[in-house]
């Protein structure tokens, strides 16, 4: 078969919806999958974190997600059927110019999608839906994937954004290892209720650990049902069973749930694949890493998954980088995912509490090759940190960034061998500001696509040599040679 698109991305999900949208806006052509009719119809990650808030803000859906949300209600506890105290659902994160999100925001998963979906057929991308994955094969000219329609497609790279149970995942070969986070079963669900406020998350603990939560869904009528059960057990998703579960553990009575909208059953587990990348295939979201739905942790890092892979996709399909820079994304991901496993599994048992660790916006990539620190004593800011926000000369940072380009700090264009912004869609060049926050220390910063600093410097020296090698086309000589190996 001839190839029929860059990138084929199988999976509608938060993730593949996210990644759509980023190469949309690069120029590449791609196409989505969805084994399913239509979008997922559940809440099931409605914690929108402050870093996630920010990618979506460079994606352009900010708006619209803040506008199909609201924020976390404080939680009332319950006991026999009174109240018996509200506790916080988060440790305050401290705002400060640097980080102009400091709180999750909710919005059930469905509308996130929508939302993105919607931004993705904005800048010209479609779904395909009904497309069920049945085979895929790679060479080393691209990937043949074929579907249970008797249609087929031939992409120069494919990406695993179908899951946790991936077919695409299977189709190559690459293994998950990981564990039981919890023995016990959980029931979670979408309904709509009397007889409870929509000011509280509403808490109903039990003996043995067991309990229910009842939370009202921001930006719509629902409440979402999220109770952990006796091991042994587990009601079917249904209405019925529903209601048994909230007769059970609250003052509700079985008729105070007047409709399900979404349920699904589920035993939380952490699992994280044993590698990023076969080949021409990438692997995203929870295809890569599975997580305990505890402190929301699950659809914030496959997100961002996608934000990490898709200027790297673009800056190989359309600016000319070799195809090693994919290997970064495996390099970086699954580092990252790793030490989200390890909090969100912490958090589920009760060791961490939710606020700056789950935020995310700690989160980084200093160790990664493609972090160059070249300052002589570097202060503030660090290459492979994440880029704060500040003002320049009047100019908002994340103003600056917004777009699929890179933006220099501390020093002015035209610089030689730096190719300004030019007007052509995937081809991104640097934009520059002529100082950076004092925040940041001394020195020239390269912020990279995603928002993190790729290379630091004294001066610029060397910087020619690190565009080149991240596919910014138009990256010359010119700049003044750093020493051997610094680049």
């Amino acid at each position: 078969m001839d190839v029929q698109t860059d990138v084929l991305v199988v999976g509608a999900g938060p993730t593949g919806l996210t990644l759509g949208v980023d190469l949309a806006r690069r120029g590449v052509d791609a196409l989505l999958v969805e084994r399913a009719d239509a979008l997922f119809p559940g809440s099931r990650g409605k914690g929108i974190q402050p870093r996630t808030q920010e990618v979506f803000d460079d994606l352009g859906v900010l708006g619209a997600i803040r506008a199909a949300g609201g924020p976390y209600p404080v939680r009332m506890v319950w006991e026999d059927g009174e109240r018996v105290g509200e506790q916080p659902m988060f440790e305050p994160v401290e705002a400060d110019g640097g980080a102009p999100y400091t709180e999750p925001w909710m919005v059930a998963q469905w509308r996130t999608q929508e939302v993105l979906h919607a931004r993705l057929t904005e800048l010209g991308g479609r779904v395909a839906f009904g497309r069920g994955l049945t085979d895929l094969e790679q060479d080393a000219g691209g990937v043949t994937a074929r579907f249970a329609d008797g249609s087929a497609v031939r992409a120069r790279y494919a990406v695993a954004a179908d899951g946790g149970r991936s077919a695409v995942r299977r189709a190559v070969g690459v293994g998950m290892t990981g564990e039981a986070v919890d023995p016990a079963p959980f029931l979670v669900a979408d309904l709509r209720l009397r007889g409870l406020d929509r000011e509280h998350w509403h808490a109903f603990p039990a003996a043995g650990g067991t309990g229910a939560m009842l939370c009202p869904l921001a930006g719509t009528d629902d409440f979402q049902l999220t109770a952990r059960l006796p091991e042994g057990t587990g009601p079917e998703p249904t209405l019925q069973g529903v209601r048994e579960v909230v007769a059970a553990y609250t003052h509700l009575a079985p008729e105070d749930v007047t409709e399900v909208r979404w349920a699904s059953g589920f035993r939380p587990r952490a699992a994280l694949a044993d590698r990023f990348r076969a080949g021409r295939v990438l692997l995203a979201g929870d295809a890569a890493h599975v997580h305990s739905p505890a402190g929301g942790q699950g659809l914030n890092t496959s997100v961002q998954d996608a934000y990490n892979l898709g200027w790297k996709l673009g800056a190989v399909l359309l600016g000319g980088a070799p195809d090693a820079l994919l290997d970064t994304y495996g390099e970086e991901r699954r580092a990252n995912a790793a030490a989200v496993l390890d909090l969100s599994t912490g958090v589920h048992r009760g060791e961490v509490r939710r606020g700056r660790a789950t935020a995310q916006l700690g989160l980084g990539y200093r160790e990664s090759s493609l972090s160059r620190e070249r300052r002589t004593t570097p202060s503030g800011v660090r290459a492979g940190d994440r880029a704060p926000d500040g003002r320049v000369d009047g100019v908002r940072l994340f103003d600056a960034f917004r777009g699929p380009h890179w933006t220099l700090l501390g020093a002015a264009l035209p610089l030689p061998g730096v190719p300004e912004v030019p007007g052509v869609p995937g081809v991104p060049g640097v934009r520059a500001l002529p100082a950076a926050p004092e925040s940041y220390g001394p020195g020239v910063f390269l912020v990279r696509p995603d928002g993190y600093v790729g290379w630091a410097g004294d001066t610029a020296a060397g910087l020619g040599a690190y565009l080149r090698r991240v596919g910014v086309r138009g990256a010359a000589d010119g700049v003044p040679a750093a020493a051997p190996g610094a680049e």
